[in-house]
Parts: C-alpha cells; sequence; structure tokens
C-alpha cells in the first residue's frame, strides 16, 4: 500500500528557513507515529467470530517498515501492542539515513488493505489515508517545531 505525501518544496523551504533536513526528520517521524498510533490491535471481543487460542494483538502496528529510497518487502514476525518499539525502529533508522531521497513506510501484511478499507471498527476510515488528510498538518508542526 502506497500513497503519495507531496507538498510545495518551494513553498516548505521557505517557511523552514534553511531548516528543511530537520523539518523533513520531524514530518517523516510524525506521519510514522500516525500510522503506528491509527493502526489497530485486534481486540477479539470486538470480532464475529472467535479468535485462534493463543491470539495476540499488535501484529499489525509492529509491521510498519520504514525504508530510505526503497520500500521494504517482506513481513516482521513481531508484536508491538503500543506501538513505541516500532516508532523507535522507524526514529532510530530515520535518523541513520539521511533526508536527500525517498522516505518509505509500508506494512506488507496480506490484511493491511482491508483495515484501510474499514474492516476494523477501531479503524472505520482507515490509516493511511486519514495520515494523508493529516500531512500538511505534520509539515506545519515540524516547521513550527524547528524555528
Amino acid at each position: 500500500m502506497a500513497v503519495d505525501f507531496s507538498l510545495d518544496l518551494r513553498a516548505l523551504i521557505e517557511r523552514a528557513k534553511g531548516k528543511a533536513e530537520l523539518v523533513a526528520t520531524k514530518t517523516v517521524l510524525a506521519v510514522g507515529t500516525s500510522l503506528v498510533m491509527k493502526s489497530p490491535v485486534g481486540d477479539p471481543s470486538l470480532w464475529k467470530s472467535k479468535p485462534p487460542k493463543e491470539y495476540v494483538g499488535g501484529h499489525f502496528r509492529a509491521n510498519w517498515q520504514y525504508g530510505f529510497n526503497v520500500p521494504l518487502s517482506g513481513q516482521i514476525d513481531d508484536i508491538d501492542v503500543s506501538g513505541q518499539e516500532t516508532i523507535n525502529n522507524i526514529g532510530n533508522q530515520l535518523n541513520t539515513s539521511g533526508t536527500g531521497g525517498v522516505h518509505f513506510i509500508v506494512n506488507n501484511l496480506p490484511y493491511a488493505v482491508a483495515l484501510e478499507y474499514g474492516h476494523s471498527t477501531q479503524a472505520p476510515e482507515g490509516i493511511v489515508g486519514v495520515t494523508t488528510v493529516e500531512f500538511e498538518d505534520y509539515v506545519n508542526q515540524a516547521v513550527a517545531e524547528s524555528q
């Protein structure tokens, strides 16, 4: 699942006043945080069918992966109910990647599309689409924090 988060870069650079790299880093982290925290954590009490006996929610949250210039493929076997470990991973990888390229945050689980289109009562409006709508707010916040 990929979505284009684009903005008029000239206007961004003007507003950032030479701090474009810091603004880019803060924005990418804010987008990653949004994706992770908007991701539902399975709550079997809300399901129509019975979950597997050893079911633990948080697998979808743990599968948000950051890639620089290349979207990552594959899946992660981890569980991250709070989302904090996944957000920390995105931040750590972002800090080592630089900003002069394309940043990807992907979730390759097969049910990601279903969750995006309302399969979960915890995220009835989706995850990526909502974050896309909020993208300019994340940029503006990053600019404000960087001044």
